[in-house]
């Protein structure tokens, strides 16, 4: 089986997952993953991730010239913006999942990490989690926003919108985010109360450990 057809069949797969698990509703958020020329496989638009046709999966090119498949989503250009600062990402995936979405309409006296470090997975897994001004839904001027939270971080959040997230393989990319909304879930069920966080040594430890 050829690469493209193997990832073809990983968007299908965790696209089903993700909506069984209820991170993905109706026709919102979107999959996609890097081929070895630099090309993408992204999900297109106004379709179900709960109910992909993997031949029909948009290929676009690093340009987002569309190479094959039906048209893209109109995010696909934020998933290049990732690609193009990221040279070790493979994937990335963008969801509305209840927990986050709540956390992108918090207002936030700090945007540069938006989810406090209450466990080390999330610290591992996510990261600093910085949150990225709101753009209207295909907003291009997003596209500059993304390279430049993306440089330093591989998980962000979009005001009012939810989070993207990057990672080598579509499987990790896919573990990081439920990560992330499990984290926000544990922030809203604290509710503000006096909570044990991570110390700053905790978190330098894990981040040289494993290499965050």
């Amino acid at each position: 089986m050829s690469e493209e057809n193997h990832l073809r069949e990983e968007i299908v797969r965790y696209g089903r997952l993700l909506y069984d698990r209820r991170l993905a509703h109706g026709s919102s958020g979107n999959l996609s993953v890097r081929l070895a020329d630099g090309s993408i496989l992204v999900t297109p638009t106004n379709s179900s991730l709960g109910f992909l046709d993997q031949a029909r999966i948009s290929k676009v090119s690093s340009r987002g010239e569309l190479l094959a498949g039906d048209p893209p989503s109109k995010e696909a250009f934020f998933h290049l913006a990732v690609y193009e600062q990221r040279p070790t990402a493979g994937a990335v995936v963008h969801l509305h999942s209840t927990y986050s979405v709540a956390v992108s309409c918090l207002c936030l006296e700090h945007t540069d990490d938006v989810l406090p470090p209450l466990t080390a997975y999330h610290v591992m897994r996510v990261g600093k989690l910085p949150l990225l001004k709101y753009y209207r839904p295909g907003d291009r001027a997003l596209a500059e926003a993304v390279r430049g939270a993306a440089r330093d971080h591989k998980a962000m959040m979009l005001a009012n919108h939810g989070p993207i997230v990057s990672g080598k393989t579509l499987d990790e990319a896919v573990c990081a985010y439920e990560e992330l909304e499990e984290t926000a879930k544990l922030f809203f069920i604290l509710g503000g109360r006096k909570t044990s966080l991570l110390t700053f040594e905790a978190v330098a430890e894990i981040n040289t450990v494993f290499g965050n």
